[in-house]
Formats: C-alpha cells, structure tokens, sequence
C-alpha cells in the first residue's frame, strides 16, 4: 500500500488535543514525519511517544507558543535541521473567549487574535521562506472556523474576527506563494466535538439546539477535519489553492431554516 504522504515532512500547531491531536494522528497514518507544537509539552509527549510506536516514524514535540515569533523560528530552523526541509504546515492552534462583545477586554481581544491570527502569520512565514529556499513544493492548510464566515453567537468577537481574519490571509498567501509552487488552504469547522466546545454542548437541552442547525444529524469529530487536512496537504490536491472548504455537515446552509 501507498501511503499519500510517505517522505513528508509535516508541522502540526495545537496538537496536544482535539483537532490538533487528530490531525497529527491522521499525518502519521499516511506516512509523514511530524513536528508537534503545544504549549502543553507533557501531553505533547505522550502523543509523540505513541505515534512513533504506532506507525514508525519521526514526532518530535516542541513547546512554542505561535505568538512568539522567536519561539517559532527556533522550531522551524530546529525542524529543517532534524529533517532537512518541511513540506506541510497545518496551523491549528487556537483559543476562544467566549464573552459578550460590550464585556471583552482589550488584553483578552489582544490575545485571541495574537495566538489565531498573529499565530498563523508568523508560522506560515517562517515555514514558507524555508520551503522557497529549499525549492519544496508545499502545502499549507490554516485551521479556521464558520465563525470566520457567519456571526456565530457562542464563539465570540475576537474569535469571529480572527478567524474572519485567518481566511482573507489564506487567500493572499496562496496568490503570493503560487509562483513558488507553495499551495495555502483553510478549513472552516463547524461545531465539532472538543475540549474547545465542550461547554456549548454540555447538556442535551443544548446540544439538541445545536443539532437542529446541522442538516446531516450529527455533532463533528476531530477525525472529519484531519480527513479534509490530509487531502488538502496531500498531491490529490494540486490544483487547489486559496480555498477556506467548510466542514460543518450542512450548517451554513441551513442557518437561516428552521
């Protein structure tokens, strides 16, 4: 059997838990090598530790925080070194307030969009000007959300925003990067089953409201996303570029219906 991305190279942001850490998991199972980053290093570990027992390969964990720039260009350099080139990004990490517009705070507006949007222009800069240099032909894929493209009340403003943010930036590096045969795409989720989301779907009242929205019937696993990740890092893909592709069972579509 051919795995999609034997000989790959892959960075994976957030991958300590949730999506992050199925995308990891869905990397390896087609063969790449991997570099985790988490602020969560010991949860880090173990995952690491597991893949490479499972599937026999490289998963070197990293604690960076992607508002950093100086802690995201040690791991990259870190990562060409080990490695000698990187193919895929996947920026994933992300948090959420989930307050009221009038109630956020200036410093709690600032960190959404420092680790969401910030985060991601860091991290894809540093990465491509690596992949340039080595001539790699690459693929990054930016974890956004339908809250980036409709006024989804739970997630917040600064969410929202960053994410609104995260998808306009993906088209303007896609349509910069092109010359250099470097694709960038997003993934918008809809509501999916993490430690994220947890609180809106905390009992049955709420999580029945929710179903109500999504046409298929069914709360989104982080497996769904990491499918849609792999697909748009692999060369099944080459002809896509500049895309934010929603994964949200229909939810969009049925916003407006009851």
């Amino acid at each position: 059997m051919k795995f999609r991305l034997e000989g790959k190279v892959a960075i994976v942001t957030g991958a300590a838990r949730g999506i992050g850490k199925e995308i990891a998991t869905a990397l390896a199972k087609e063969g790449a090598n991997l570099a985790l980053c988490d602020l969560d290093i010991e949860r880090l570990e173990k995952h690491s530790i597991k893949l490479e027992e499972e599937y026999g390969l490289k998963a070197l964990p990293f604690k960076v925080d992607v508002s950093k720039s100086d802690q995201i260009l040690a791991m990259v350099e870190e990562v060409v070194k080990r490695f000698g080139k990187i193919d895929i990004l996947v920026n994933n990490a992300g948090i959420a307030i989930k307050k009221r517009f009038l109630d956020i705070s200036e410093k709690e507006w600032n960190k959404v969009i420092d680790v969401n949007l910030k985060g991601v222009f860091l991290f894809s800069q540093a990465v491509a000007r690596r992949m340039i240099e080595g001539k790699i032909r690459g693929s990054i894929v930016n974890i956004s959300s339908i809250a980036g493209i409709i006024a989804y009340g739970p997630a917040g403003a600064p969410y929202s925003a960053s994410k609104a943010g995260v998808n306009i930036l993906t088209k303007h590096m896609a349509y910069e990067l092109a010359p250099f045969g470097i694709r960038v795409n997003a993934i918008a989720p809809g509501i999916v089953e993490t430690e994220l989301s947890k609180s809106g779907l905390k009992n049955e009242v709420s999580r029945a409201s929710r179903l109500k929205r999504i046409p298929l019937g069914r709360i989104g696993k982080p497996e769904d996303v990491a499918r849609a990740v792999v697909f748009l890092a692999s060369d099944e893909s080459s002809y896509i570029t500049g895309e934010v592709l929603v994964v949200d069972g229909g939810m969009i579509s049925a916003v407006y219906f009851e």
